[in-house]
């Protein structure tokens, strides 16, 4: 027998804005934009034909058949959730997805995995790199690799590095980089995708932040790294990943360091807080965290 389902995401979507009777939360608790809870929602009101919400200067509050709805969604997304994890733990560990930056991933992560997968050989590894950040109400998502100040709501955030910022640039430019003021007037290669980058440094050593638009600008880190190995101008180094340049001699660095005010944290869900997958990854970075820090 078939049935007819609602877009299953959007029951989410549907459950968080419903139990905090805002958007906006319900977009931060879930790591989406406000406009993509509001799209959903707008989506299931139309797969049922009736509202669920009424929109008021106020806020939201539930309609009448948002009052009748919200018992039933939460009930199936319980029995859903039990009976997959009864299912999984039937089968074994499982599958672990985690979604990260791919600079974080191939830096930081990847060259520690192996000792994970030799502790735990029954959970498989799945990294998310992709641009379009992959969030954790995402099917298959289980845990988020994030900058930020740990400021996450709704989700239990564990901070595992701090990240230490320093400039950087090309053996064969250093000479012309020797101080501030060299370093000011230098092509400066930014990152436009991090919350802080050049004026978080320039502020650290009580200077005005440098026009970015003079600069050269990437979306990756990684590639800033690359421009400036290539002798493009300075970058913002990121201990811990920019130390295998470092070491390698690939890049140099070229002034004081300054701690940033943003670090990388585990973020999960409080509803999967006790799953042995979550609960074995997040001690094995914490471990490998607090054995290499920045």
């Amino acid at each position: 027998m078939r049935h007819r389902l609602p877009p299953l995401n959007s029951l989410r979507l549907f459950e968080a804005s419903a139990r905090l009777l805002s958007f906006k939360n319900a977009a931060e608790e879930l790591l989406l934009t406000p406009s993509a809870v509001s799209h959903g929602i707008q989506s299931l009101e139309d797969w049922l034909g009736t509202p669920l919400f009424l929109r008021t200067t106020r806020g939201i509050v539930l309609s009448e058949a948002g009052t009748a709805y919200i018992p039933v969604v939460r009930q199936a997304l319980e029995l859903l959730a039990n009976g997959s994890a009864s299912i999984a733990n039937k089968q074994g560990l499982g599958q672990l997805a985690i979604s990260m930056a791919p600079t974080f991933a191939a830096k930081w992560l990847l060259p520690r995995l192996h000792r994970f997968r030799e502790r735990h050989p029954d959970i498989r590894i799945v990294i998310d790199t992709s641009h379009e950040r992959s969030e954790l109400s995402d099917v298959g998502v289980d845990l988020a690799i994030r900058m930020g100040r740990g400021n996450w709501h709704g989700f239990i955030a564990d901070k595992v590095l701090n990240e230490v910022m320093v400039p950087v640039c090309a053996p064969a430019i250093l000479e012309r980089v020797r101080d501030l003021k060299d370093i000011e007037q230098s092509p400066l290669i930014h990152v436009t995708t991090v919350s802080e980058d050049w004026g978080a440094w320039a502020a650290g050593c009580g200077r005005p932040a440098p026009d970015r638009a003079k600069g050269l600008q990437f979306d990756t880190i990684q590639m800033a790294f690359e421009a400036a190995s290539q002798g493009l101008g300075v970058a913002i180094g990121r201990k811990p990943l920019v130390n295998s340049e470092l070491e390698s001699g690939s890049l140099v660095e070229v002034w004081e360091t300054v701690n940033g005010n943003t670090a990388y944290w585990l973020i999960g869900a409080e509803s999967r807080a006790d799953d042995p997958r979550i609960i074995a990854f997040r001690s094995w970075i914490l471990e490998e965290a607090e054995a290499n820090p920045a």
